[in-house]
C-alpha cells in the first residue's frame, strides 16, 4: 500500500465527489488536503502557497507521500516550488477535470491567456497528466499550439510532444452504490418526470432546456419537471421565470441533499441536457444509471459516455432538443426499449469498477520511481 497526497483546491461539486470517491475506495492510503469550492480564479492564482502550507502539515502528520495527485485548479508549478523543502521527489499526477483554454467564457468575460497558461505549466511540470475524457484531452492538445504561439518569444512549443506523451484518459469514478436500479413496475408512469440536474451556470445552457420545456407545455404535453443541481448565481432569471410559467408541473426546484437527490433519480423518467460545455458529466451518468431516458446533444463528452449502439436513441443533433424531447415524452415506453441496457452500461463508471485502474496506475508510478 502506498501513501497518496491528494490536493483538491476546489472542494465542491464534481471535484469533491472525485476526491472523496478516490479516498473512500482506493486500496492505498489517500491523504486529502482541500480548499473550499469558491473563488475559482483566486484558487488558480493563489492557492499554491496556502495549499503548500496545508501539505507541510499533512506530511508532518502522515509522512512523505509516495505519489502526489493534484486537481487542476491550481498553479501546480508554484505549488511544487513552495513544497520542495519537505515533499521530497514523488511522482506528480495532474488531474484535469476541466481546463481554462477550452472552457466557454461567461457573458461579458474578457479573453485572458493567463489562466490557460497556468494549466499548460502544470501539465509541463507533472510526471503524468490525467484527463477525465478523451474529448477534453484531444481538444486541449489540439488547441495548445495556438495558445503557445501567441507569446512574444522563447516559445514553449518544443515541449508539446513531450507533454502530450504524458497525457492519459482516466475517467472520473461516480458514486453509484446508492443510485437505484429501475424496477419493472415503475417504468410506466402516468405522467413522466423530466430531470435537469446540472449546475445552473451559463456553460450548462439552462435557458435552452427551460425554453424547450415551456414550448412543450404550451403544446399541451403532460409531464412534470424536476430541477436539481447547484446554483451560485444571484439572478438565475431564466430558471425562476420558467418555474413560474410551468406552475404545478414543477415538482422539484433547487439543490437537494444526497438522500433526497437519489430518491429523485429513482422517479425521474427523462434526463435532459443542452450543455455548451461538458468534459465528463457525472450528473447525467447518475441519471442514466438510474434508468432515465437520456436526451443529450451529439457533442461534448456525451458521445464518449454513451456506448455507440445507443447513440441514435440517446443523442440529438444540434437544434433537435425540442423535437427529441417531444418524441420521447410522446412515447416514453418505446424510447425506454430503445435504450434498454444503457443503465447497466453506465455502471462501468461506478467507483467500485474504476478504482482498480486508479490503484494500478499509482502502483506503476511508485514502481517506476523505485527503479
Amino acid at each position: 500500500m502506498s501513501r497518496v497526497l491528494l490536493v483538491e483546491p476546489f472542494y465542491s461539486g464534481s471535484h469533491a465527489s472525485w476526491a472523496d470517491g478516490l479516498a473512500g475506495h482506493s486500496r492505498h492510503d489517500v491523504v486529502t488536503i482541500t480548499h473550499p469550492g469558491a473563488f475559482w480564479r483566486w484558487r488558480m492564482r493563489g492557492s499554491s502557497l496556502t495549499l503548500a502550507a496545508e501539505a507541510k502539515l499533512a506530511v508532518e502528520r502522515h509522512g512523505t507521500p509516495d505519489v502526489v495527485m493534484v486537481s487542476g485548479m491550481i498553479d501546480l508549478a508554484a505549488w511544487l516550488g513552495f513544497s520542495r523543502r519537505f515533499l521530497g521527489d514523488p511522482p506528480v499526477v495532474l488531474y484535469l477535470h476541466e481546463n481554462q483554454l477550452l472552457y466557454p467564457p461567461a457573458p461579458n468575460q474578457r479573453a485572458d491567456d493567463s489562466l490557460p497558461l497556468l494549466n499548460w505549466l502544470g501539465m509541463a511540470v507533472a510526471d503524468e497528466v490525467w484527463f477525465n475524457s478523451a474529448f477534453q484531452r484531444d481538444g486541449l492538445l489540439e488547441a495548445l499550439p495556438d495558445l503557445l504561439g501567441r507569446f512574444p518569444d522563447e516559445l514553449h512549443t518544443p515541449w508539446l510532444d513531450e507533454v502530450a506523451s504524458t497525457c492519459q484518459v482516466v475517467p472520473v469514478g461516480v458514486c453509484l452504490e446508492d443510485v437505484p436500479v429501475r424496477v419493472s413496475d415503475s417504468i410506466h408512469p402516468e405522467v413522466p418526470t423530466v430531470l435537469w440536474n446540472q449546475r445552473w451556470d451559463h456553460d450548462k445552457n439552462p435557458g435552452a432546456v427551460m425554453a424547450a420545456l415551456l414550448k412543450l407545455a404550451g403544446e399541451g404535453l403532460d409531464f412534470k419537471v424536476a430541477v436539481a443541481g447547484e446554483n451560485t448565481r444571484v439572478d438565475p432569471r431564466e430558471m425562476t421565470e420558467a418555474r413560474d410559467q410551468l406552475g404545478d408541473r414543477v415538482v422539484q426546484f433547487g439543490h437537494l441533499p444526497r438522500p433526497e437527490y437519489v430518491d429523485l433519480l429513482g422517479v425521474s423518467d427523462v434526463v435532459v441536457s443542452a450543455a455548451h460545455h461538458e468534459f465528463f458529466g457525472i450528473a447525467v451518468v447518475e441519471a442514466m444509471a438510474a434508468g432515465a431516458v437520456p436526451v443529450l446533444p451529439t457533442r461534448q463528452s456525451y458521445p464518449e459516455l454513451v456506448p455507440d449502439q445507443f447513440h441514435g436513441a440517446a443523442l440529438y443533433p444540434d437544434g433537435g432538443l425540442t423535437g427529441r424531447l417531444r418524441d420521447v415524452l410522446g412515447d416514453l415506453s418505446a424510447w425506454r426499449e430503445r435504450v434498454a441496457g444503457l443503465d447497466v452500461a453506465m455502471r462501468r463508471f461506478d467507483w467500485r469498477q474504476v478504482v482498480d485502474d486508479y490503484d494500478d496506475r499509482i502502483d506503476a508510478l511508485v514502481a517506476r520511481t523505485c527503479n
